[in-house]
């Protein structure tokens, strides 16, 4: 039986990107060929089950983006101004999707290549009730420094622990209600959830999922679209 088509996307690309250096605005650079945020929104617009996608920017990107940008607005895609706060910019895209929209996924626009099977997966845990992100197991040692300087105060198990990522999905409702608490200190979605006591589950994703912040990731993005 296929699933309804009525799961919503939240891209957020409202930053200015200030370390990834000068230039246009860090979302709109090419990566292989083709604007970052663009290919952060391609694998959800592709998507079966995806009825809408919010991508959320820059006032200034919204009143006037570029031609490839407004090429894309109708069929199901809609700009949106983000705010001061990254929760900000995503509650605005949230508020842009119709109500029909019953499952939500946000994706960071800096992350240009979110793969099919993690977006399944997220998407069935939120079918099913939960809230889901994609992750990867923490494999470093780390380390906590001493407040005020860098002299190692404890070596930190890193047993149990995950990078967070996007996607991230959830039933509307619940990540509506966990936007309306507002809890401050929250650094994702995820986080929001769980401050109202929801359950998050972990799926584990492509190391390929990078998020692209610095110059240096731009050169490892490079070489993953030429892969």
């Amino acid at each position: 039986m296929r699933s309804p088509r009525d799961v919503g996307v939240v891209v957020v690309a409202a930053g200015r990107g200030r370390r990834a250096g000068g230039g246009p605005l860090k979302q709109f650079r090419e990566i292989g060929g083709v604007p970052m945020v663009l290919r952060a929104i391609r694998p959800f617009a592709a998507h079966p089950e995806v009825a809408h996608v919010a991508v959320v920017l820059p006032a200034e990107a919204v009143a006037t983006p570029p031609p490839w940008l407004a090429a894309l607005r109708g069929e199901g895609v809609h700009l949106v101004p983000g705010g001061a706060e990254r929760s900000d910019s995503v509650a605005a895209g949230l508020a842009a999707l119709p109500p029909s929209c019953a499952v939500v996924l946000v994706h960071d626009g800096a992350r240009p290549f979110p793969s099919r099977d993690t977006i399944d997966l997220v998407l069935a845990e939120a079918r099913a009730g939960r809230a889901a992100l994609a992750a990867i197991p923490v494999s470093d040692t780390l380390k906590e420094a001493a407040p005020g300087g860098r002299l190692v105060a404890r070596t930190v198990s890193r047993e149990n622990l995950w990078r967070a990522q996007t996607p991230q999905a959830f039933p509307r409702a619940l990540l509506e209600r966990a936007h309306a608490a507002a809890v401050p200190g929250a650094t994702d979605d995820a986080a929001l959830v769980e401050a109202i006591g929801g359950s998050v589950v972990l799926v584990p994703d492509d190391a390929g999922n990078l998020k692209v912040t610095s110059e240096e990731d731009f050169v490892l993005a490079e070489a993953l679209a030429r892969r």
